[in-house]
C-alpha cells in the first residue's frame, strides 16, 4: 500500500526537520508539506527532505485538502509538524488498512513529556477516543484516498475539522483505534497553560459536539486564546 504523508505547516522551522527526517526513515511512498503561508525557513528545511512542496492560504482544512489533492498513494497519513511516528506504529497502521472493511483510523496519543500533568491528559486524550470515540487531529489520521474522496475531504471549518472529520468518517463505516502511539510536542500546552489549555478545548469540543457553528467557536477560542 502506497501511503502519501501529508504535513500541514505554517512556521514550523523549529520542529520540522526532525519530524522530516524521522518520516524518511518509514520510506512513505511520498512526502507532501502543504504550507499556509510560513515566513522563517520552512520550505528551505522542507526542501532538504522533499520536493512536494504546496502554498496556499492558511488553514488546516484547507493544506490537508490541498495536499490530499496531489496526493499519488492509496493510503493518506495526515501529520503535524511537531508530531513523529515510530516505524513499529507505521507498520501496524499499514497491517490495518490492507483489511477492505477498514477506511481510516487514528493513533493513541503521548504527549513527549514527563510533567504529571500531561501523563494524566494523555491518558484522558486516550480513554476519550477508546470509550468515546472521539480523536482529535494530533493522532495523526490515516484514510484511504478513494473513501477520502467520497467524503470531500476535511470540511473548510477555521476550527474542529478535525472532530468533524473522523465522526464523519465513523458514519461511513469501520475505522480503528490504534493502542500504537503518534508522539507528539507539549509545545501548546506549555505555551499557553497546561490546564488552561485543556480546558478550554474541552470547552469548545463539547460546544461543537452540541451543534455551535464553529465559525462563532473561533471567535470564542481566539477571545479566551
Amino acid at each position: 500500500m502506497k501511503t502519501s504523508i501529508i504535513i500541514p505547516t505554517l512556521n514550523e522551522a523549529r520542529y520540522l526537520s526532525e519530524t522530516l527526517a524521522r518520516i524518511q526513515e518509514l520510506s512513505p511512498h511520498e512526502i507532501i508539506i502543504s504550507d499556509g503561508g510560513s515566513n522563517d525557513n520552512t520550505l528551505k528545511i522542507a526542501s532538504k527532505f522533499t520536493q512536494n512542496l504546496i502554498k496556499g492560504p492558511a488553514g488546516r482544512a484547507l493544506q490537508m485538502n490541498a495536499g490530499a489533492q496531489v496526493a499519488t498513494g492509496d493510503l493518506l497519513l495526515f501529520l503535524h509538524a511537531d508530531s513523529c511516528i515510530e516505524r513499529a506504529s507505521y507498520q501496524k497502521m499499514l497491517a490495518a488498512m490492507k483489511k477492505p472493511e477498514v477506511l481510516g483510523g487514528a493513533f493513541s496519543l503521548l504527549i513527549d513529556s514527563d510533567r504529571w500533568a500531561l501523563q494524566i491528559i494523555n491518558q484522558f486524550a486516550n480513554l476519550r477516543s477508546r470509550y468515546l470515540g472521539r480523536a482529535y487531529g494530533d493522532q495523526a489520521f490515516f484514510v484511504k484516498k478513494h473513501v477520502f474522496q467520497e467524503m470531500r475531504g476535511f470540511t473548510d471549518f477555521p476550527i474542529c475539522e478535525d472532530l468533524d472529520f473522523y465522526k464523519r468518517l465513523k458514519i461511513l463505516g469501520p475505522v480503528v483505534l490504534l493502542k500504537e502511539e503518534v508522539l507528539t510536542s507539549p509545545r501548546r500546552w506549555i505555551n499557553e497553560g497546561i490546564w488552561f489549555t485543556t480546558i478550554r478545548n474541552i470547552l469548545i469540543a463539547t460546544l461543537f459536539e452540541l451543534g455551535f457553528p464553529p465559525r462563532i467557536l473561533t471567535k470564542w477560542y481566539q477571545i479566551i486564546r
